[in-house]
This record gives C-alpha cells, sequence and structure tokens, in this order.
C-alpha cells in the first residue's frame, strides 16, 4: 500500500512520541531508600562527629546533600514509619505515638511507584501490622527484630537463621530489644542480621534485570539496641574517646530513677554512658560497611549515578544525654535524625553541599514522586527536598512540628515546635514548658523558659504553637489558649478505620 506524505509526516510524529517517551521511561531515575533504626543526628562522620567512622555514608552526602536541620516529628518506630510511608505530618495520618502503623492510607510510598511503573521490593525492617503486609511492594524479605504479631509469623531473617545455624539462638547474645548496655554479637558475624541485610540487598541488587526502574528499600534493624556488633567492630573504637552525655540545668529529677536494664531515664554513671555509646557506635561503623557493598553493587550494575539515593534514620537514641535513655522525647539526641539526598547524577545539583532548612520523614515521598515526574497529591503535606537542593533560596516551611503521645511517665506527653535554630516545648499533662537556642546551646543544656531577654521570642513561638494546634480543638486548644489535659491521644482523628 501506498502512502502518501501526509500519512509518513503523521507516522513520523507518532513514532516520535513513542521514542519520547520510552526515552523518559528510561531515565526515571532508580530509587534507593537506606534506612537505619535509632541512629542519632550526630552519630556520621559527616555531621562532624570525629570520633565515629562512617566512610560510606559520608561518601554517600559527598556525592549528594547534607541536611543538617532533620527531624522526626514523633520520634518512636511505627509514627516514623507511618510518615514515612505516607509523606503526611502526624495529625494527617493519624498516628501520634507508639501504636499501629494503619493496615492501609489513602496513599502509600510503595503503591504510588508501583502504579507509575516502578518494580518496587523491600528488605530488612518494616515494622507495619499485619507483619506481612506489603502496602504496594512487589515482595519483602524481612527481619523484624524478633517482633511476632501473629502466631504463624516468621521473619525472613529467622528462617534463614535456622537454615544456616540450625538449633543456635539468634539472640544468643543475651540482651533485650531496649536495654542501653552494649554486648560482643556471640554469634559469627556472617549470621548477624545487619550483615544479613546488607548481603539481601547486594545479591538483589545484583541479580536485579528487569526493564522498569527499581524502587528499592533497605531498612536496617540496628543500631537500635541490642547493641551487639561483631568482636572486630568493637576493637576500632578500643583507643576512641567517647563524646559524654550532656546534662542540662533542668533535668536532675531524671537522675535517680530504678536502674533497670531498659530504663528510659537514670543517671548509671560515666562508665555505662562511655560502654554503652562505644557498642552503639561500632554497630553503626559495622552498617556503614554494609552501605559500602551496597552502593558498590550499584556501581558494578550501572545503577548508581541514574539513582536517586536517600539515607534517613527512624530517630534518634538519647544515648544518657539528659539523663533520658532510648526515645519519644522532644530534645536532639532522640528527634534529630541523619537525612542525606544524593539525586541522579544530572540534576545539577552542588556535590557535598549542605542544607539548613528543616526537613521531616514526611518530606521523604513528596521528593521521590518529584523524582519520578509523579504528581504530589493535594493532601500529602510533606514537601519535596529537590526544590531546595535546586534553589537553597526557595521558599520553605518556617519551622517543623514534633509530638510524641504519652510514653515511659505521664508527664512525657509533649509537643514542639522548631526551625532547627530555636526550640519551644509544650506539655499537655502538666503545662510546663521549655525553651532552647540551638545556635549557642546545640544540645539543650539551658532551659531559657524563665529569662526575661528571651520572653519576645517565647511569647512568638507559643503563638506558633496555638496556631499549631488551634485546628485540632479540644481537647488541645480552646478560646484562644493551649490546654492542660489528663487523657491521651495516641490516634488521631484522620487515622484510617480500616477493618
Amino acid at each position: 500500500m501506498k502512502l502518501d506524505k501526509r500519512c509518513y509526516q503523521q507516522i513520523s510524529i507518532l513514532a516520535g512520541i513513542v521514542l519520547a517517551q520510552n526515552v523518559l521511561a528510561q531515565q526515571k531515575p532508580n530509587i534507593i531508600l537506606i534506612v537505619t533504626d535509632q541512629q542519632r543526628f550526630d552519630c556520621i562522620g559527616a555531621m562532624g562527629n570525629q570520633a565515629i567512622s562512617t566512610p560510606n555514608i559520608d561518601r554517600i552526602a559527598s556525592d549528594g546533600v547534607l541536611f543538617r536541620k532533620a527531624y522526626v516529628s514523633v520520634p518512636s518506630s511505627t509514627p516514623a514509619r507511618a510518615s514515612l510511608l505516607t509523606g503526611c505530618s502526624p495529625w494527617q495520618h493519624g498516628l501520634l505515638g507508639y501504636g499501629k502503623v494503619a493496615e492501609k492510607y489513602p496513599y502509600e510510598m510503595p503503591q504510588m511507584l508501583k502504579n507509575a511503573g516502578y518494580f518496587t521490593f523491600g528488605i530488612g525492617k518494616m515494622h507495619w501490622t499485619p507483619q506481612r503486609n506489603l502496602h504496594g511492594f512487589h515482595g519483602t524479605l524481612l527481619d523484624e527484630s524478633g517482633r511476632v504479631e501473629s502466631a504463624d509469623f516468621v521473619s525472613d531473617y529467622r528462617q534463614w537463621f535456622a537454615m544456616e545455624a540450625p538449633g543456635e539462638n539468634p539472640d544468643q547474645t543475651g540482651i533485650g530489644w531496649n536495654e542501653h548496655r552494649g554486648g560482643v554479637y556471640a554469634l559469627d558475624q556472617n549470621l548477624h542480621p545487619s550483615e544479613w541485610t546488607g548481603n539481601e540487598a547486594v545479591r538483589f541488587i545484583s541479580n536485579y534485570k528487569q526493564k522498569e526502574a527499581l524502587f528499592l528499600k533497605i531498612s536496617f534493624a540496628r543500631p537500635h539496641s541490642p547493641y551487639d556488633p561483631p568482636q572486630s567492630y568493637l576493637d576500632k573504637y578500643k583507643n576512641i574517646a567517647m563524646p559524654a552525655p550532656v546534662v542540662g540545668d533542668w533535668c536532675a529529677n531524671f537522675a535517680n530513677r530504678p536502674m533497670k536494664a531498659d530504663a528510659a531515664f537514670g543517671d548509671f554513671g560515666a562508665e555505662h554512658a562511655r560502654e554503652s555509646r562505644q557498642y552503639y557506635y561500632a554497630a553503626i561503623t559495622f552498617i556503614d560497611d554494609q552501605v559500602g557493598r551496597i552502593v558498590e553493587s550499584l556501581k558494578q550494575n550501572n545503577m548508581y549515578h541514574n539513582s536517586l539515593i536517600i539515607f534517613i534514620s527512624d530517630h534518634g537514641d538519647m544515648l544518657g544525654d539528659h539523663h533520658h535513655w532510648r526515645k519519644t522525647y522532644a530534645y536532639e539526641g532522640s528527634a534529630h535524625i541523619p537525612f542525606i539526598v544524593k539525586p541522579p547524577k544530572d540534576f545539577g545539583h552542588q556535590e557535598g553541599s549542605s542544607l539548613s532548612q528543616t526537613v521531616e520523614l514526611r518530606d521523604v515521598l513528596p521528593t521521590m514522586l518529584d523524582a519520578a515526574a509523579i504528581e504530589k497529591p493535594q493532601p500529602m503535606d510533606g514537601l519535596s527536598v529537590l526544590s531546595i537542593i535546586a534553589n537553597s533560596k526557595a521558599d520553605w516551611r518556617p519551622f517543623i512540628d514534633l509530638e510524641h503521645a504519652t510514653c515511659y511517665e505521664h508527664e512525657n506527653y509533649w509537643c514542639a515546635l522548631t526551625d532547627g535554630k530555636e526550640k519551644y516545648i509544650w506539655f499537655f499533662h502538666t503545662a510546663q514548658e521549655q525553651y532552647f537556642d540551638l545556635v549557642s546551646d546545640p544540645y539543650e543544656t539551658k532551659n531559657l523558659i524563665k529569662d526575661k531577654k528571651q520572653q519576645k521570642q517565647i511569647a512568638k513561638w507559643r503563638k506558633n504553637m496555638s496556631n499549631h494546634l488551634s485546628v485540632r480543638g479540644m481537647p488541645y486548644f480552646k478560646d484562644g489558649e493551649l490546654q492542660q489535659f489528663d487523657a491521651t491521644v495516641l490516634y488521631g482523628p484522620n487515622y484510617p478505620k480500616n477493618k
């Protein structure tokens, strides 16, 4: 059949459109999300800590952008992971403290990327309920740190362990999941969950041959306790001086508490704090080596340069600061986290730069959507950090909100606001306030709430808090005033009512 010139032109145009679409599909970046559990902000070398060794994480920062004022709005595992999953603030997704990640949300990270043509896979700790919930992943390999929420659940790590070391106990080191003492891993290093997670990530990357762009979430269950690094990693810190816990002028009443192994508060002495940090640091360096192997695998498989790589933690660890241990607090050790973004090579960012805007876990999903050219849904209140990576003077939020429902003791129920330079904290059950100048006092040793020179600034932050909580109404806010109340709200009105 003979075609006229016009038909040839139309065919040519259609072919060009198809070719352009194929080029765009090929250019869609891989997305690699690396998550650690309970790693505080200052425990990477790139943040200026000269005592800790994290050369591989630092190398990602040198290829990307380091966010110096990154926070988690609700600093414990499940609400943090709800923000990560949904791209929403705690009030928007509804989990306001340590509860259960909902079974289904209107918008979820793996599902949205899967719908956009990504192959989606998760390795490591998800901390979801039900534990085998995929939330849109094509598949997962789970290490759930010994959690068993249904009689038939065994994590993939523990099934693998049973094959590799029949009859052995994966918890043989003998340290509880929330203790803050350390211990050398009692089994061969290759059986450790951190190495298992690294191995499975490398194996998956090496085997990945699909034409679709890849979204891979790699989630380590450490350095969350037990602090149980292999001996060789602890040896690296044998002659390294550990930073001592900071002690504020406001925390004396937290010192003399029952000396339980998993205590949330208490002065356990300088030697306990030093040893605790040694094991914790060693656990991070062990993970850092796994991160190095993952990066090398991405490079060997020609995936590194065309990948958006995000490194974060779900929350921090107080490590004895202010006689506080573990997390769920508004303070820097608990709520301030590492946050590194390496855009694809052709993004045009300034490699090795750092930014001081306040970012939060809710910003991770919008950043992924932006990189993949997926429209962000209106209810999603996180922001894409690519805008400020491209232009550091671009509009951004003036501050971030933090909160946590009651945990450990009645008084520990609070909401806070920070711009990374100042922090204001309101305690719901006691009506107490704290105000810190993070520029001159980055570890919050001086509560300035009664300082006469600071009252104008404090009034500004108190007004910001009133505005923030006013949309919630009672019991948080009434007649223009912040409210003191005795109840605890764990699940907000926006928490999905899934069956």
